[in-house]
This record gives C-alpha cells, structure tokens and sequence, in this order.
C-alpha cells in the first residue's frame, strides 16, 4: 500500500499538527479506517488530515485528547495554529473554492479574482510586482470555470462601489472590467450587488472576506495584502452576512 509522505512539520504550525496526528495514530497502532470511525469521517478524509490538506475541528481534536490521553495537545497546537499565518492557505482556500457549491462574497476595493479580466488581473500583479505573471493570470481565469462549468457553483458578491471607481489598468481597462461584471451577472447561478458609499457603516469594511460552502460544510476565508486566514469553523464570517443590517438587506430578494 502506497503511504503518502507527511508534511514538514518546520513548515507551520498545520503541518506540525498533521505530522503528529500520523505519528500519534501510528504509536497507538490504529488504522486510517479506525480513526476515522473514531473521528465520523470518511478514510480519505484522514490522508487529508494527515497530510495537512484538511484542518482538524475542536470537535475532532478534543476526541484525540480524550482517547490518546494528550493532556489536551491537540486541542492547544490547533489553538496556536488559528493564531498564525498559515503559509499554504492559498492553496487550501483555491482547493475549497475549486470544490464549492456555494461561495459568497464581499469585496471592498478590489473586483474579485472570479470576476476579473485577464488585463485587470495582470496590472494588479504588475503592481503587486509578483514573479510569473503570465502563469499567474492564466491561473486566475482557470479559477473562473467554476461558474461556467457543468453543474456550476452558485456565486452571491456584494461588491463595493469603491472597487468600480478605482481605474485598475486605466480608463479601458476599467471600461472592459465592468462590461465583464454587466455579463457575469447575468449568469442564472451569480448574484452581484453594489454596496454604494451612501450605505455607510457596515461588516464589510474591515476588509475581503468569503464564505465557501463544500461538501464538509462550510469554511470562511478573510484575506490581507500578506496572507490570509483559514476560519475552518465560519460562525466569525457568517456573522458578517447575517449579523449586518447594510449587508443583510442587500443580500434580500
């Protein structure tokens, strides 16, 4: 049987945590198929755990303090891990999103990269003065395919009235960027609505953030220029949506 080879545990703190829940799991002797009876997940679910392609839940790490007697280990390192920069979340948020049923969400001064053209998006790179460009951009528009796909992810954006006023690219660039937006919104499975300047106050002001509804429910994603953050439990980004009165009505019918 072919073992996959766990993370590097020097790579973060997800990783370590990965790496332990395989050595762990291997010193009580216990099979991927028993923990996951153990956990109430499938067994490819644990070679995501354990290779760090999936998170643990407070529910998860509190049944493996129980039953493997840590002394709360699993519980405390997935505390630490929440706390710091996890270097691999693009990749785990671009996997989610590659998978979503439905994904909503608030964009403050930036049009998202699932609505974007391919020359908006390669004079934010440009700007950003980030490495392969070209690669860079055709990924993006890859990303895209979840909209127009088979079967296709529903898409609900509320976009700031500051984000179309900013000439990304300049006036043709912009004219072309938000010609996209009038097209893509009239997509049966994409809802777009503006929030304008005149709402004043609302959740969305803090910065980006995303809701990604996938088959193990749903993750929140809140992003920064350096890096962003995985909220594998979403209650603090759902609130957002729900828990704003500005919001809250934009998204009505």
């Amino acid at each position: 049987m072919h073992i996959n080879e766990a993370p590097d545990p020097r790579s973060s703190m997800w990783a370590w945590m990965a790496y332990h829940l395989r050595f762990q799991r291997m010193q009580h002797g216990m099979s991927g198929h028993a923990l996951a009876e153990l956990l109430n997940c499938s067994r490819s679910s644990i070679s995501r755990l354990e290779n760090c392609e999936a998170k643990l839940t407070d529910a998860q790490a509190s049944v493996l303090d129980t039953e493997w007697n840590t002394g709360g280990m699993f519980t405390i390192m997935l505390w630490y891990a929440r706390l710091g920069h996890d270097p691999n979340w693009f990749k785990t948020f671009t996997d989610s999103e590659g998978r979503a049923t439905v994904l909503r969400i608030y964009s403050g001064q930036l049009i998202p990269a699932l609505l974007q053209t391919p020359a908006y998006a390669r004079a934010l790179l440009v700007e950003g003065r980030e490495p392969g460009i070209d690669a860079l951009v055709e990924a993006r528009m890859a990303r895209q395919q979840i909209l127009t796909k088979e079967s296709p992810a529903d898409l609900w954006v509320l976009l700031a009235e500051t984000a179309m006023a900013c000439l990304v690219g300049g006036k043709t660039v912009m004219r072309e960027q938000l010609a996209k937006l009038l097209e893509v919104s009239e997509l049966p499975n994409v809802m777009l609505r503006i929030v304008p300047n005149t709402a004043g106050a609302n959740a969305g002001l803090d910065g980006p953030f995303k809701v990604i509804k996938v088959k193990e429910g749903q993750v929140g994603y809140v992003e920064a220029p350096t890096g962003g953050r995985l909220v594998p439990e979403a209650d603090e980004v759902e609130g957002c949506w729900t828990g704003s009165t500005v919001l809250g009505r934009l998204l009505s019918p």
